[in-house]
């Protein structure tokens, strides 16, 4: 992959950004088995599923690491927000299946 100063043109920039959207996605997926297997060390609760602190220190820590990154927190907290609670549905959804 070239680093953004190699880039001749718009299309190798777009293909560079395509692939890392690529691994992006594809770390999401990745991402999601593990919360598919958490549910497994969890207690069937709400209280157990939303895990409130570890929420909130997830989305913390992720806009500490979005500044180091030079990336807006706001949005970063915005797309985690969203991300967190997309999985906490599908926990809740796969936990229901068990019960």
């Amino acid at each position: 992959m070239k680093l953004p100063l190699q880039c001749k043109s718009i299309e190798e920039i777009r293909k560079v950004i395509d692939l890392i959207d690529q691994e992006v996605i594809s770390l999401l997926g990745e991402r999601y088995k593990y919360v598919k297997e958490i549910i497994k060390f969890k207690e069937p609760t709400e209280e157990s599923i939303v895990a409130k602190d570890r929420f909130n220190t997830v989305i913390a820590t992720r806009r500490e690491q979005a500044i180091k990154a030079g990336l807006d927190p706001d949005l970063i907290e915005r797309i985690y927000y969203e991300l967190l609670n997309y999985f906490i549905s599908e926990e809740r959804k796969l936990i229901n299946k068990k019960l």
